[in-house]
């Protein structure tokens, strides 16, 4: 395998860093968490960031934490289901159809939250979960699966992701819809 130095990925897959951090922001807004800085996209590392005010809700941290994964996920399938449909069914291969897979699979491959964030996760929802927040309890194997899929990145598993998501679910959407296609 050929290691590619991340600041070219990330700058291939712009758009997927831009709407991470955007998700981010979007929930440190939406739950009233004031945002000290942000950077949508730079070459650099990281390639992004939302730098917030501690969070004292844990239900609060645990949907900035993970907002990326829920918006990246869905705004994949979004952009990847209306491109995918007519390259299946009509063979409509265009430049057009191509571009919106690059872009809801770039998005896709960004959704899994940092090595950071988790962290952060997994500290608040230890505090939380002493107090019987079942969301801190419910949150421990997705946290452990977010370090998992970011150690497996090495080998692509965000690149994999974004691919299945983008390619995979729509595939398995038509097949199953127009099972004659």
């Amino acid at each position: 395998m050929i290691p590619i130095p991340g600041i070219l990925i990330a700058a291939l897959t712009f758009p997927g860093v831009i709407v991470h951090e955007a998700a981010h922001f979007l929930f440190c807004t939406w739950r009233k968490v004031a945002v000290l800085d942000v950077c949508f996209f730079r070459l650099g590392n990281p390639a992004g960031y939302v730098i917030h005010e501690p969070i004292e809700k844990f239900s609060s941290a645990f949907l900035v934490a993970v907002g990326p994964f829920i918006i990246n996920s869905l705004l994949c399938l979004v952009f990847c289901f209306p491109a995918f449909f007519p390259m299946k069914i009509f063979g409509q291969n265009t430049f057009l159809s191509y571009f919106w897979m690059w872009l809801g699979i770039s998005i896709g491959m960004h959704a899994f939250p940092s090595t950071v964030d988790a962290k952060g996760l997994w500290d608040q929802a230890k505090g939380a979960a002493k107090k019987g927040n079942v969301l801190a309890w419910v949150s421990f194997p997705l946290v452990v699966l977010i370090f998992i899929a970011n150690l497996l990145s090495i080998v692509w598993f965000d690149a994999i992701y974004g691919i299945a998501i983008g390619w995979g679910l729509p595939e398995l959407l038509i097949d199953l819809l127009f099972p004659l296609a």
